[in-house]
């Protein structure tokens, strides 16, 4: 593969067992790709509300740690909503999210149902040990057929101009389609929402220092599509 490495997921890869195919409601816009890019952050996030979070060892996409501003039950845990027997939304927020009052109001004033609201801090990798950790995520488990699909959005909080997200469709045996290869750029202030059930995806994090990033799960509803649509990017 690109880059010198010779890892590619195969049928073994536990992302292929995710469910792709459902019933629940999805938004038109992103119905197409899977990704619909932002306008910037309109607004200064202080460093303090991600520096002085309370951070834990978890690991997904690479060498991470995350900071829960929200979760299913209000305490600092990492887990997939599953572990309580919920699916990804219904949050409540987490003592972190008191030290972070701006991102607090940014994420209830999208008005859509939410579920994990998170802090990541990447350590840098490049695209080969990146793509080690290329994967589909679990949102919808436990979410009733007849309720909204759970999506994910990102607002990137510290500027990381040569990094990206590296996002793939499916191909015809569930795994990632190199044709359909788009490599998103995070600039301080980028922002995105990504059905990342449906899309293949991984940070390339070029760079000497950590990335942080604020990640929100959220039920696709027609309020989601209101805010997405007055959110868009001028140009995508």
């Amino acid at each position: 593969m690109a880059d010198g490495t010779d890892f590619w997921p195969n049928h073994d890869h536990w992302s292929v067992k995710i469910p792709l195919q459902t019933p629940h409601r999805r938004l038109p816009v992103l119905a197409e790709t899977g990704f619909v890019a932002l306008s910037p952050m309109p607004i200064e996030i202080p460093r303090e509300e991600w520096e002085s979070l309370e951070y834990m060892d978890w690991k997904s996409g690479g060498d991470t740690n995350f900071a829960p501003l929200a979760s299913a039950d209000g305490e600092l845990d990492c887990r997939g909503f599953w572990d309580k027997g919920k699916t990804d939304k219904g949050a409540l927020w987490t003592v972190n999210a008191e030290k972070a009052p701006t991102l607090r109001r940014y994420v209830d004033s999208v008005g859509a149902n939410f579920g994990r609201v998170r802090i990541i801090k990447l350590e840098p990798q490049d695209h080969a040990t990146a793509l080690r950790s290329i994967h589909r995520d679990d949102n919808n488990r436990f979410n009733p057929d007849d309720e909204g699909w759970v999506v994910r959005s990102w607002v990137e909080l510290t500027d990381q101009p040569n990094s990206y997200m590296l996002l793939m469709d499916n191909d015809a045996d569930g795994l990632p389609d190199p044709s359909t290869e788009r490599r998103v750029p995070l600039p301080k202030g980028a922002r995105f929402v990504v059905d990342t059930q449906r899309l293949w995806h991984v940070v390339v994090h070029n760079s000497d220092r950590p990335r942080y990033a604020l990640i929100t799960s959220f039920e696709s509803s027609p309020r989601l599509g209101e805010w997405i649509d007055s959110q868009r990017a001028v140009s995508v």
